[in-house]
């Protein structure tokens, strides 16, 4: 029960700015999950939620890994060494690769866990990364350009 509430915290974090625990507990009773404000406190605590601002201000709650400083470099070097291009078909996001580095590169997108990710698969210079939809096919570029910084 508490993994399939914390995925939903997952979705509905990801899918609506939510700015109180009361809102997300809200949510979540609406959702199916009976739920206090204290349960609801408990696994912001466990799955290290933590408000961000919203670009149009405010605050929402949102999920930061933070991974080994180091080891997260080397993957964004990884990935940003590999990159060639990338090309978003509906839900799925194409990115090319240099010959031969499409599994790196997918090994360095896993371990920077970016949340628009349901699966990925890796050819030899093609990963397709698949999204709920074309909407977070989207975000996940734009957030690839800013970790590589690539502007094209």
């Amino acid at each position: 029960m508490k993994i399939a509430r914390q995925s939903k915290i997952v979705e509905l974090i990801n899918e609506y700015d939510i700015e109180t625990q009361e809102e997300l507990a809200a949510r979540l009773n609406a959702a199916g999950f009976k739920v206090t404000q204290a349960t609801v406190s408990r696994d912001i605590r466990e799955m290290k939620l933590m408000k961000m601002a919203k670009q149009d201000g405010g605050s929402k709650y949102g999920l930061v890994s933070s991974p080994n400083t180091a080891d997260s470099e080397k993957y964004i070097r990884v990935l940003r060494d590999a990159y060639l291009s990338m090309d978003n078909a509906q839900n799925i996001l194409v990115i090319k690769t240099t010959a031969g580095m499409a599994n790196a590169a997918a090994a360095a997108l896993d371990h920077i866990s970016f949340q628009e990710i349901v699966g990925s698969l890796a050819g030899d210079d093609t990963i397709a990364c698949f999204c709920k939809n074309e909407g977070q096919a989207m975000a996940l570029m734009n957030k690839i350009k800013k970790v590589i910084h690539v502007y094209e």
